[in-house]
C-alpha cells in the first residue's frame, strides 16, 4: 500500500491531517492526536480550565 493510500484523520490538538501508523494498528479508532506533544498541550490546558 501506497503512503498516500493510508487513512487520515485530523488531530484533535492542532487540528493538521496525520496518517495511519503501523504502531496504531489495534487502536486506530481510538488515536486522536498526532503526536504525544500534541496529546500532553491538550490535557494540560484542559487541566490549567478546569482550576479556574
Amino acid at each position: 500500500m501506497k503512503k498516500s493510500e493510508l487513512p487520515q484523520k485530523l488531530c484533535a490538538t492542532c487540528g493538521l491531517p496525520f496518517t495511519w501508523r503501523k504502531k496504531w494498528a489495534r487502536c486506530w479508532h481510538e488515536v486522536r492526536h498526532c503526536s504525544e506533544r500534541c496529546r500532553r498541550r491538550r490535557s494540560r490546558g484542559a487541566a490549567r480550565d478546569s482550576v479556574r
